[in-house]
């Protein structure tokens, strides 16, 4: 209950809609029952040719006699002229308000979905180092779109089903009880043998939808790895291997699947059977009456064919009821998600760096990875990188110089001690401003798949065309991207690769040039390049040095350009 509450807030700005599709439904509901009652007069006026008195007698209500003369044209005379304008302007008016109505109600299940949507993604964007090492990017994926469409489906379709069969149930339920009450409630009785097993079965499904969300994150995981990791893949010969993995999350995928539709599937039968035991009960009923005079053909199939329409809402009610289960089962795993406390997080009063003027300061800097609080950590590091210095982190892999370098920009807080910018504590500073001035060149440059000039111009929007040429320029890039087909409007595909290790190592430092931040990090910026590669990116970075306090992490050590050289290992 608590998660559909969830849900339903935030369907909380559309309530306009949601009422006028309520009143719509609302209509269809009644078009629906009046159905049922207009059969009486087929039967008993219609299909009687000695009924010639004019009043059609339809249903009292508070006291007061509805005739169908009532509500059609007084033009119109005739019994047959009467039923037929009823019938037609029942189902038109059924058929207008269902259209629109189902439409409304989508739009509002669509629009608040899009909105939970946007806030997941919002809230996963803005997660800390940590959220990404627990959960792997296949399954955070797979909760944005595949646990978000079993949302949506209830949200949109199934809600509007489901305004739709309750006001039929309503008005179906008030057909029959006023036909005959006792016979209606005695008819009624079987419902709840079907209710609380559909009940109990909605319980089992919400259990079962997890269980399959879950083995669909595990398939997306493999289907990402295999496809991303294909070279390596192939490298190995690891095909069958590969071949093998999706095929044990496919078949798993599958047994949850089938077992949701077994116990989905039980319901409708369910009501079927004892929808049938009541009309067979019934018409032992019907015949004596009619027999002895106190119930017409009429009057009873006016209540059969009620019953029988009520039957089949409440067996798609049931239904709904269990796809209402698969969504709260996987709107679970998406309210982790929003739930999760953020290790990183800006103070209320945090204030902005609006320069960087003297040094970074690591003072008795101490971290352990709250994943493995009994494995590396770094403890009590105390360095000082001046402005205008160039300080080169040097070690074997392993001994934490990224780690060292990845709490300046908080993508991790130090467990104890301190990093100071210009004397401030960075954990003071708004996240923004102290970003901003950061720029990282990584030994994995990540590039989008996108055009050379989007991918320079990433995080300045506002960039000129100019700035990037410039950016280019100064990184040593714009030879090959002139080169390019479409120069720098050329698409680069995912992860850049159409380019070449050094093409876009100098793509990521022409981006570094062009955000010209003071702080620089350099993170085995030149490792895994050829030769002719290393030449040239080591001209673009220092291009990109000149002028900006800079942390060179690196395995083994050359002395960096620059005036004030450090370094530490």
């Amino acid at each position: 209950m608590r998660e559909l509450t969830r849900l339903l807030r935030y369907a909380r700005p559309y309530v306009p809609h949601l009422l006028t599709s309520v009143v719509l439904m609302a209509i269809v509901g009644a078009a629906q029952g009046m159905t049922a009652v207009i059969i009486r007069p087929i039967l008993d006026r219609v299909l009687n040719p000695q009924e010639v008195e004019p009043p059609v007698y339809l249903f009292s209500a508070f006291g007061h006699i509805v005739y169908l003369n009532d509500l059609v044209p007084p033009h119109v005379t005739a019994i047959w002229s009467m039923v037929a304008t009823a019938i037609l302007t029942v189902f038109f008016l059924r058929g207008i308000c269902d259209y629109f109505g189902n439409y409304i109600i989508n739009y509002v299940g669509f629009s608040a979905v899009t909105d939970l949507r946007q806030t997941v993604f919002d809230r996963i964007l803005h997660q800390d180092a940590h959220f990404f090492e627990d959960n792997s990017t296949a399954r955070v994926m797979s909760s944005i779109m595949n646990d978000l469409e079993k949302i949506q489906v209830a949200l949109s379709g199934i809600l509007a089903d489901f305004l739709r069969q309750s006001f039929t149930v309503v008005a179906l339920l008030a057909v029959v009880l006023k036909s005959d009450w006792k016979l209606a409630l005695w008819s009624l009785t079987v419902l709840p043998l079907v209710l609380v097993p559909t009940v109990r079965l909605g319980r089992r499904i919400r259990k079962t939808t997890r269980r399959a969300q879950d083995d669909a994150a595990e398939l997306n995981q493999v289907l990402q790895e295999t496809l991303s990791g294909q070279q390596v893949v192939k490298s190995f010969g690891a095909e069958e291997i590969e071949s093998n993995r999706f095929r044990d999350r496919v078949q798993r995928l599958r047994r949850s699947n089938l077992r949701y539709v077994a116990q989905q599937a039980v319901a409708s039968p369910l009501i079927e059977f004892f929808g049938a035991v009541t009309i067979v009960l019934l018409v032992g009923y019907a015949r004596k009456q009619i027999k002895a005079g106190t119930m017409t053909p009429g009057e009873f199939m006016s209540f059969v064919i009620a019953l029988l329409m009520l039957y089949e809402p409440v067996k798609r009610l049931a239904g709904i009821h269990n796809i209402f289960q698969q969504a709260l089962g996987a709107s679970q795993r998406v309210f982790e998600y929003l739930d999760r406390v953020q290790q990183i997080t800006e103070k209320p009063n945090a204030i902005k760096l609006a320069r960087f003027e003297k040094s970074i300061l690591f003072d008795g800097a101490t971290f352990r990875y709250p994943s493995a609080p009994n494995g590396f950590f770094l403890d009590q590091v105390r360095l000082e990188v001046k402005h205008g210095e160039i300080a080169a982190l040097v070690g074997p892999s392993g001994s934490g110089k990224t780690t060292l370098a990845n709490l300046v920009p908080r993508f991790y807080d130090v467990t104890s001690g301190a990093i100071r910018i210009d004397g401030k504590d960075i954990r003071d500073l708004r996240l923004d401003s102290l970003r901003e001035k950061i720029s990282i060149v990584a030994q994995d440059t990540f590039l989008f798949n996108d055009t050379v000039a989007n991918n320079i111009g990433y995080g300045r929007p506002d960039a000129t065309r100019e700035q990037i040429q410039d950016a280019a320029r100064n990184a040593l890039a714009e030879e090959f991207i002139l080169r390019m087909p479409e120069g720098y409007d050329t698409m680069i595909g995912e992860r850049g690769q159409k380019l070449s290790g050094g093409q876009r190592q100098r793509l990521a430092i022409a981006r570094a040039l062009l955000k010209n931040a003071p702080i620089l990090i350099l993170d085995e910026a030149t490792s895994h390049l050829d030769t002719e590669s290393e030449r040239l990116v080591q001209t673009a970075l220092q291009n990109l040095m000149e002028h900006r306090t800079v942390i060179v992490i690196a395995s083994t050590f050359h002395d960096p350009p620059g005036p004030q050289n450090r370094s530490a290992g």
